[in-house]
């Protein structure tokens, strides 16, 4: 890895120097979700609390908290999470927060579904594996030191998490983990190694707590074969919504699947809500957007200043757009039901703040690498401003005359 660069008591530091086009892209999404949140929410809103903006609001509140989240993350030199125990301390604490739902019975903390520890470990679980990987270096690609101990960790939080039915996102924490696992050096082979360690530990826990979710996962294979076989009536209404909705849609608000066709209109299924309303060219739009923050969010990694900033960047960046696409993908059709939420677009309190402290921390990365990069450019404009007052000094007539040298 990369040798760690810190901006120590540099005045520049409070410079913003913001990635423009990384927020501007995460911005737009933000604007295109709200839309649809309020175009898909008002129904199911009026008849869960009699006032179509309720759900819209508590939207808002999240994104309020959010970027407070963001922009404190932002803000942090992100080296912290491996210098102080950060990550260690994070990873524990979302651990103990999994098996305290797991003790409740419950996938949500305070009685509503809005706060989701499992979440939390998808933002969690990369930020320690990128600080994990990074202080090992070569040493990922010993068995005992590398593949088998962080098999134990993905196994551990990813079955966790299955416990709860929430296959989704227990998938999620698998493929964070082997992609940042590849990016850190591993080879083919050791990536089927890990999953196999990582997913028998995982199954270990889920035949010890639930062994009835496995009906849940034959379900879902059973899906991935033959996608005609499960989850036919939720793709068939979301094929229903798209055909109405044509080239340019219906019209922002003026869709009726929400209304009387869709499940949860307003999380899993928001982006028929958009086929319909929007068409085939508001989808598209969606979708490059998408596209665009993943390669972004790329080029950011590839200028970070080490290789923690580069693992941390591309496994945060990947996470959102990975939830994105399996959320598209379910709905045309391409994979079975999954739950994963349609980021910066679907309702859920957990999936934004988290997301929005995803962003924070890459545009952090962003900073630092910016900041380092200006500061290398001060240091060799004023390096060649030296050299040429010297060269000036020297050659002026009369400036400096050799010793012994008498006037004339």
């Amino acid at each position: 890895m990369g040798k760690q660069t810190e901006l120590k008591n540099d005045p520049a530091g409070l410079d913003l120097a913001i990635d423009i086009p990384f927020l501007s892209i995460v911005a737009a999404l933000m604007v295109f979700g709200l839309l649809m949140l309020y175009s898909a929410s008002w129904d199911v809103s009026w008849h869960a609390n009699r006032d179509v903006n309720s759900f819209f609001l508590r939207q808002l509140v999240w994104l309020a908290i959010g970027l407070v989240a963001g922009t404190f993350f932002y803000f942090m030199d992100y080296h912290r999470w491996e210098k102080n125990r950060l990550a260690t301390l994070a990873i524990l604490g979302t651990v103990g927060l999994l098996f305290l739902v797991l003790i409740i019975g419950e996938r949500s903390l305070f009685g509503g579904k809005s706060v989701q520890p499992s979440e939390l470990a998808k933002l969690v679980i990369v930020i320690y594996l990128s600080v994990w990987l990074n202080a090992k270096g070569e040493m990922i690609k010993k068995v005992s030191f590398g593949i088998i101990p962080l098999g134990l960790i993905l196994g551990v939080v990813a079955g966790l998490i299955a416990v709860q039915t929430d296959l989704s996102a227990a998938v999620t924490v698998f493929a964070l983990g082997l992609l940042l696992f590849y990016m850190a050096g591993g080879s083919l082979m050791q990536i089927l190694i890990l999953l196999f360690t990582s997913s028998g530990l995982g199954a270990v826990i889920v035949t010890i707590k639930k062994p009835e979710i496995y009906g849940r996962i034959q379900d879902f294979w059973v899906g991935i074969q033959d996608i005609n076989t499960f989850g036919s009536d939720q793709i068939a209404r979301s094929f229903t919504a798209f055909i109405d909705g044509g080239w340019f849609g219906v019209g922002l608000g003026k869709g009726v699947a929400k209304l009387v066709l869709l499940p949860v209109p307003h999380t899993d299924s928001i982006f028929a809500v958009v086929g319909e309303e929007l068409g085939f060219m508001g989808s598209t739009v969606l979708v490059v957007l998408y596209a665009l923050l993943l390669w972004r969010g790329m080029v950011i990694a590839k200028k970070s200043l080490d290789g923690l900033g580069s693992l941390l960047v591309a496994g945060l960046v990947f996470w959102i757009v990975f939830e994105a696409y399996v959320n598209i993908a379910v709905i045309i059709g391409l994979l079975p039901v999954a739950g994963n939420p349609l980021p910066f677009v679907s309702q859920g309190g957990s999936n934004l703040v988290v997301t929005m402290s995803a962003v924070g921390l890459i545009l952090g990365v962003a900073r630092l690498a910016e900041l380092e990069r200006r500061k290398q450019e001060r240091r060799s404009l004023g390096a060649v401003v030296d050299l040429r007052g010297r060269d000036r000094r020297g050659s002026v007539p009369g400036f400096s005359r050799p010793s012994g040298t008498k006037r004339s």
